[in-house]
């Protein structure tokens, strides 16, 4: 209590109650990253305003060695959503600040890298104060030709780019959500959840510059080597690296191949569940492939993600009558047994601690000729190889970690539990194509798919 009111007199004799300094701090929190933008211009004066706000952040050394551009023009902001490879918020916004510092200067402990982050920060609380939203974006695409588009000598460097405007009425007005203050805090010594730290492979020391997004030797992409726990923990805080804007960032592992896979559901389901779908892309999809009568089940492992997952529904004008969403903690499906006609699990197989222990409960909840139809990367293709020669050896995507899983052993899970009706494979090159394969041909399949009934 001593040192609260302390605290308490410190804010009033500069000038503020603790009440008032709440109510500040209160609207602060209120931020929300935005990707949906209006197309409207900013006066110059008022992003130069924003900017000067910034620079009163601390810098290391107070050197000030960085430097901002702004970008508003419409064919420069195309330009820069080209280079990105993605990113249609930078087009849509109404300037791009481009963040960039001077090389060779206060390097130690990333500190110009600091002082540069922490100007951006204040930014976005400057833009967010006078009404308008933000985002901060790591990923702006190839650096040279970012040079060459805004004249940066090579002696700066770029770091990233602040997008800033006006929210379209119908952005979601979502924040991300924020861990618990005991999972990130601990007095005196490091102390934090199970849980929230995750699987690294063994060794005597992690050195920072060993590790890079396209290169990890200590990433464990084995999803037997993380508890549910965990997995529901990264599930539940990553996805949200993507906002659920309807239309736009559909997987690139779905794609096309998508419909293959939604070829093979039944005829008729009345009771629906699908299984860990992600950001909810396949969601939208499957929502559209089925009868309008049908009852739609989603289940996932955190309840972050869930509520994602129904801003995203929100926003693609899903309007289904029966519609839930259900938290299956600890990897359990939470409904009763044989209650259900149809499971979906759009590639999760591969995801998940137990792929036998969730195919028992999917067993378990689905009636006597219920079907369940699923999905999984394929070890033995193209693709198999290309995981293990380059994607395993980067970092763990925002989807959770996983393994690939041979055809012929996934047909051998299935087939101890249900009757297989039909499998192919999609997709015959590594990425990308979504040719359906059948016959011999099934199991060389990228994805290999089926559909099998519970006798």
């Amino acid at each position: 209590m001593a040192q609260t009111d302390q605290t308490s007199s410190q804010v009033a004799a500069a000038g503020t109650t603790s009440e008032e300094a709440r109510q500040i701090l209160d609207r602060l929190a209120s931020r929300f990253s935005c990707r949906d933008f209006d197309h409207s211009p900013m006066d110059p004066d008022l992003l130069a305003a924003i900017v000067a706000d910034g620079v009163q952040a601390p810098s290391s050394c107070n050197q000030q060695n960085w430097h901002f551009i702004i970008v508003t023009e419409p064919e420069a902001k195309r330009r820069a959503t080209e280079i990105a490879g993605g990113n249609p918020h930078f087009e849509t916004c109404s300037a791009l600040i481009y963040l960039c510092f001077q090389k060779g200067w206060t390097h130690g402990n990333f500190s110009i890298v600091q002082s540069v982050a922490a100007a951006c920060y204040h930014m976005m609380l400057s833009a967010h104060l006078r009404g308008y939203a933000c985002i901060w974006n790591a990923g702006i695409g190839d650096h040279a030709a970012l040079h060459d588009m805004l004249d940066l000598p090579s002696t700066f460097e770029l770091q990233g780019a602040l997008a800033i405007g006006t929210p379209r009425p119908t952005a979601p007005q979502m924040k991300a959500p924020r861990r618990p203050l005991e999972e990130v805090m601990s007095f005196g010594t490091f102390s934090r959840p199970d849980h929230a730290v995750y699987p690294a492979k063994p060794a005597k020391a992690y050195p920072y510059f060993e590790i890079g997004n396209a290169s990890n030797p200590f990433a464990e992409w084995d999803p037997t080597r993380w508890s549910w726990d965990q997995i529901a923990d990264f599930r539940g805080y990553s996805v949200w690296a993507k906002s659920p804007l309807a239309g736009v960032y559909v997987s690139r592992r779905q794609g096309d191949a998508q419909g293959v896979e939604h070829s093979l559901l039944p005829p008729t389901a009345h009771d629906v569940v699908e299984v860990m779908p992600w950001s909810g892309t396949s969601t939208v999809a499957l929502d559209a492939a089925l009868s309008v009568d049908a009852h739609l089940h989603v289940a996932e492992l955190a309840q972050p993600n869930l509520d994602f997952i129904r801003e995203r529904l929100k926003q693609e004008g899903v309007v289904r009558k029966a519609l839930s969403f259900d938290l299956m903690a600890g990897g359990k499906l939470p409904y009763a047994d044989q209650s259900m006609d149809l499971v979906v699990l759009p590639q999760v197989l591969e995801h998940v601690p137990d792929p036998e222990a969730l195919l028992d409960d999917v067993k378990r909840i689905l009636r006597p000729g219920g079907h369940v139809v699923l999905s999984s990367r394929n070890m033995s293709s193209a693709y198999g190889a290309h995981w293990r020669d380059v994607e395993s050896v980067g970092q763990v995507p925002n989807q959770g970690p996983f393994t690939p899983i041979e055809a012929s052993s996934l047909g051998d899970l299935v087939k101890a539990r249900f009757e297989i009706e039909v499998a192919c494979g999609i997709g015959r090159e590594a990425t990308g194509d979504a040719e359906r394969l059948d016959g011999d041909d099934a199991e060389t399949g990228r994805l290999f798919a089926l559909r099998a009934r519970r006798t």
